[in-house]
C-alpha cells in the first residue's frame, strides 16, 4: 500500500480504522482485544494518528490472492503495541508505515501473506520517518517475504532503530530484505539520488527455511547506503536442503557474527555473484 503521509493519511477499505486524532488534549488507552475480522475488501485493521495503542489477540483472515488486504496496517502514530496475533492475508501481515515510533510485536504468527513489512517509504518523492521499532517472537508460515524493509528511490527521512528478533521461518521466499529500490509500478522506476536512510537494524535469532536460495538480500541505494546493520545467530537453510543458502548484498555496511563486512558497490548484472550465508 502506498502511504498518503501524515498530514493526510488515507484508508482504503479498512474495515476497523482507528484514530485518536480529534481528542488532543486528552490521554486514554486504546485497548482492542479478543476481535475476529474475516474477509475485509482491503485493509483488515488500520491505526492512524494515535497514541497509546493496545492490540491484542486478534484473528485476522482474508484470502492469499486478495491484494491490498493488509492485515494490521499503522501510520502517524506512536507507542503501540500488538501482542499474540494470527494473520492470514493476501498483502503484508504487518504495514508499518510512516510516522510510526515506539511500536512493540510480539507473539504473532503470519502466514499466508507478504510478511512484516517497514514501508513501503519516500512514495512520490515524499519524506518519510520510522523510528524505534521491535518485532519479537514471530513465526511465519509460506509467507513471499520474512522481515522485510523497502522504500522507494526519490524519497527522503529515514527509518531507524528496528529490531527483528526469535523468528521462525517456513518456507519462505524471502526471509530477510532491505528493498531501497522499490518500484511497484507497471513501468521501470528511474534512478534517482535521493533515499530515505536505513539504519541501525538488527536481525537477532532468526533461523528456519527459505523457500529461495537467497534467504538474506540487502539490495540498498547506490547514493545513501544503508548502514548499521547486524546480523547475529542467524540460521536458514534452503527448503528441502538441496542447496546451500545464499545472501546478496548491494551497497550495505553490516555485520555478521560480530565480523564487519562492507560489501563493495556492485551492478544489478553482478548482484547475484555477491556474497553467501554461513
Amino acid at each position: 500500500m502506498r502511504n498518503q503521509g501524515c498530514s493526510g493519511s488515507i484508508t482504503r477499505g479498512g474495515m476497523v480504522p482507528m484514530t485518536n486524532k480529534e481528542n488532543i488534549g486528552k490521554h486514554f488507552i486504546l485497548k482492542v482485544e479478543n476481535l475476529k475480522v474475516v474477509n475485509s475488501q482491503q485493509i483488515q485493521i488500520s491505526v492512524e494518528d494515535c497514541t497509546d495503542v493496545k492490540m491484542s489477540r486478534l484473528s485476522i483472515t482474508a484470502p492469499e490472492t486478495a491484494p491490498n488486504t493488509d492485515g494490521i496496517h499503522i501510520t502517524c502514530s506512536r507507542d503501540v503495541q500488538v501482542t499474540d496475533c494470527t494473520i492470514k492475508t493476501g498483502d503484508d501481515c504487518m504495514s508499518i508505515e510512516d510516522g510510526t515510533k515506539n511500536l512493540h510485536v510480539k507473539n504473532m504468527v503470519c502466514g499466508p501473506g507478504h510478511g512484516i513489512s517497514i514501508g513501503s517509504l519516500g512514495d512520490h518523492n515524499s519524506e518519510a520517518h520510522v523510528n524505534n521499532v521491535t518485532v519479537d517472537n514471530v513465526r511465519l508460515y509460506g509467507t513471499t517475504n520474512g522481515a522485510r524493509i523497502k522504500t522507494w528511490q526519490g524519497g527522503k527521512g529515514s527509518a531507524k532503530n528496528i529490531v527483528f528478533q526469535n523468528m521462525v521461518m517456513d518456507n519462505v521466499w524471502n526471509p530477510i530484505i532491505i528493498d531501497q529500490n522499490y518500484c511497484d509500478s507497471s513501468t521501470p522506476c528511474k534512478q534517482q539520488k535521493s533515499a530515505v536512510e536505513v539504519s541501525n537494524l538488527l536481525f537477532k535469532n532468526i533461523r528456519g527455511t527459505s523457500a529461495s536460495e537467497e534467504a538474506i538480500v540487502l539490495h540498498c541505494s547506490n547514493s545513501v547506503p544503508c548502514h548499521g546493520i547486524t546480523l547475529e545467530n542467524v540460521n536458514l537453510t534452503v527448503k528441502g536442503g538441496s542447496s546451500n543458502a545464499k545472501s546478496t548484498c548491494q551497497n550495505a555496511e553490516w555485520k555478521k557474527s560480530g565480523v564487519s563486512v562492507h560489501c563493495p558497490v556492485v551492478s544489478k548484472i553482478d548482484l547475484e555473484l555477491v556474497g553467501t550465508s554461513d
